[in-house]
């Protein structure tokens, strides 16, 4: 490998790193705001981002072992299909949480509290998404790395579901809607699900 490209790859890694560094930091502070505010919305967020933890972890591996050299191909391969197989599957059954408890939600008029923290995070997530994966775009097609290109597309779902998850967040604090949380939860499902079913293709070699 050329000393360009290991240090495109390294890069990367730094970028990989950071990328996971936020996401668990907006998985406390998501998962953490939804239970106290009684924010299936939040909640449903701060879990995404977890499995984005696995995700990231396994592509932090990936370009590890790329730089190193200490992994076949096929290992990589085969390492990136199992964390995504797990991925999918759980973001699948995230979705289906999501809309059974929105579900009982909006049957019994549950109303979520306001939650500045998550308004703050959700608006942290939309501002820097987009800077994320256009970085992990260009170093991705620099070295060749479709998984960190795929990563970056991850970052932009993102952005959309803290997006919604701003807009239900605001329409509470703001106008005290008792649907706002579980109806905007329900349009969440929608990312969940698609990011979840390509997850599961790509694990089962369908991608």
């Amino acid at each position: 490998m050329t000393s360009v490209k290991q240090q495109a790859f390294r890069r990367g890694l730094h970028l990989e790193y950071f990328s996971t560094a936020w996401m668990t930091f907006e998985f406390l502070v998501g998962f953490t705001s939804g239970l106290k505010a009684g924010s299936i919305l939040l909640i449903a967020f701060g879990l995404d981002s977890f499995l984005e933890i696995i995700s990231g972890g396994t592509l932090i591996w990936r370009l590890r072992k790329s730089v190193t050299g200490t992994a076949s191909d096929a290992a990589i391969a085969q390492a990136e299909r199992r964390s995504s197989l797990i991925v999918g599957t759980v973001l699948l059954l995230l979705a289906v949480y999501v809309i059974g408890v929105s579900g009982y939600n909006l049957a019994t008029h549950q109303l979520a509290d306001t939650s500045w923290s998550g308004i703050t995070i959700a608006v942290a997530s939309v501002l820097l998404m987009p800077v994320l994966a256009v970085g992990k775009r260009r170093i991705g097609q620099r070295i060749g790395s479709p998984a960190l290109i795929e990563d970056g597309m991850c970052n932009i779902t993102c952005a959309y579901m803290a997006g919604t998850v701003l807009m239900g967040a605001v329409l509470t604090a703001a106008f005290g809607w008792w649907w706002a949380d579980s109806v905007a939860a329900l349009v969440l499902v929608y990312f969940i699900a698609s990011e979840g079913w390509e997850a599961f293709q790509n694990g089962r070699g369908e991608g």
